[in-house]
């Protein structure tokens, strides 16, 4: 009878798992481009619900490879597309909604530069009409990688030079005034080939970089983090990964004000090269490491935390799908450990390299496909619905919710609103409110009674004056406080 009944336990756990381990449904995909090559290599969801794509075209345009973008509406219809460069290469890396409604793109251009090639960068309108650019750089090849609007209203970008710095190829960190003049530029590195892949702006107004670096570290290539204070200058460097080639593509600062780090390995894991996921405290150090993949070639190229505390995470992947490679789409807890993976594609090669959740809580993934579309290699565009809610098979199993928490508000910084995700592990009063510097009281978003689990407010700050503002919630014997930064 003992054996009976863990038997039956094991069955009842197993279906749980399984309650729990559902993707999302595809809400549909998209396709643009013409009879050439054509990629997606960044997408943002728009304050009007609709996306922006910055890629590459070889399709259209002026030259042999131009800056792509597309904006389209929430069901991912065309609205306009643009084409920027001249006679030669151009290359698109990254894009971002302005707080005034525009676009900031960079990458880097082999038709304006100095030398071999420049970091390029350009503002646009909401229409995506060209404000001005700017490039950067000197007699070598430098690119941009990745771009935001810091909470000044200037842009931080990082990527790599040949030009400047100790080594054959350095970390390039380049800050700029809102017009896209360079207020400072910083290198890093030593003297083998060192990149800067992603930066972001953190909450204490200083900068964090991950990227790869060969001059430090264990193995051929690790995976380089590093940050800075407000001037660009090194607080602390770390480096990850074993003997073999571990690369860092992307970084985000977490609601615990540590970070998380997304690109690849082949030091570990079940594959050639696997997805490579760490985390960080504040300080940089371990807190723990994930690979996913299988007997084959797997990339992480993006990583955003979601509202319930977890990650998602896209790239390609050989070792899963329909073709080789095809896109891949992996869902984890607040731990790294997996929740769901997703594969999307055809029977050609399909590729994934940016993920965001969107705002009905679904996911939107760009990147390029030559399954399907109209040309060689098209801008691919998925959208999922939410993930399905977990329904536990039986009454009789309740599934405990997991700790208290208060996530890292989304978008941050933001204009005019931000959704600010947390977690109860039980039922009770809860205290949602917002003060200023000054610790006032500026808004109230909850005050009352609440379930546990998983709950979401968007923050609307319409009303008040740009400005660094708190979010606080209370919940028990639980509190919690995020940092915002309202920019207009």
């Amino acid at each position: 009878m003992r054996i009976k009944f863990l038997l039956t336990g094991l069955a009842l756990l197993t279906l749980a798992a399984m309650a729990f381990a559902q993707p999302p449904d595809t809400l549909w995909t998209r396709t643009y481009g013409g009879g050439n090559y054509d990629y997606g290599e960044n997408v943002q969801q728009t304050t009007d619900g609709g996306y922006i794509i910055a890629g590459g075209t070889r399709s259209f345009g002026a030259g042999g490879l131009d800056f792509y973008l597309i904006k389209t509406d929430a069901d991912g219809g065309t609205i306009w597309t643009r084409t920027y460069g001249g006679s030669d290469d151009d290359y698109s890396e990254s894009v971002q909604q302005t707080v005034d409604g525009g676009y900031i793109i960079t990458g880097y251009t082999r038709s304006f530069s100095v030398g071999d090639q420049d970091v390029y960068l350009m503002k646009t309108d909401t229409g995506g009409d060209t404000i001005w650019t700017q490039t950067f750089g000197g007699a070598g090849c430098d690119r941009g990688c990745c771009i935001q609007q810091t909470a000044d209203g200037g842009y931080i970008i990082t990527g790599g030079t040949v030009s400047y710095g100790a080594g054959y190829f350095d970390v390039y960190l380049i800050k700029t005034d809102a017009n896209g003049d360079s207020l400072w530029t910083r290198t890093f590195g030593g003297n083998e080939a060192d990149e800067g892949r992603c930066v972001q702006q953190t909450l204490d107004g200083g900068y964090i970089i991950a990227g790869y670096t060969k001059s430090y570290g264990a193995g051929d290539y690790d995976v380089y983090l590093i940050k800075t204070n407000a001037n660009g200058d090194t607080t602390w460097t770390h480096t990850f990964g074993g003997s073999n080639t571990d690369i860092g593509i992307s970084v985000k600062q977490t609601s615990d004000e540590g970070y998380v780090i997304i690109g690849r390995t082949n030091s570990f894991g079940a594959g050639s090269y696997d997805v490579y996921l760490i985390k960080t405290d504040v300080n940089g150090d371990t807190l723990w490491t994930r690979t996913f993949g299988g007997s084959d070639n797997e990339d992480g190229f993006c990583v955003q935390q979601t509202v319930d505390g977890g990650y998602i995470i896209t790239g390609p992947t050989s070792s899963y799908g329909a073709g080789g490679p095809d896109v891949y789409l992996v869902k984890v807890d607040l731990d790294g450990t997996q929740i769901w993976q997703q594969t999307f594609g055809g029977s050609g090669y399909d590729c994934g390299h940016c993920v965001q959740q969107t705002t009905d809580s679904g996911y939107a993934i760009a990147g390029l496909t030559d399954s399907y579309g109209a040309g060689l290699y098209d801008v691919y565009l998925i959208k999922t619905a939410a993930e399905p809610v977990p329904v536990a098979p039986f009454e009789e199993m309740p599934v405990a919710p997991r700790a208290f928490a208060l996530h890292l508000p989304y978008p941050n910084p933001f204009n005019p609103s931000t959704a600010i995700g947390y977690r109860l592990p039980a039922p009770g009063l809860v205290s949602l409110r917002i003060y200023d510097t000054a610790g006032r009281e500026v808004k109230t978003l909850v005050d009352g009674w609440q379930g546990a689990g998983r709950h979401e407010v968007t923050f609307d700050a319409s009303g008040l004056p740009s400005g660094i503002y708190f979010v606080r919630l209370a919940a028990g014997e639980g509190t919690a406080v995020q940092k915002v930064v309202l920019l207009k």
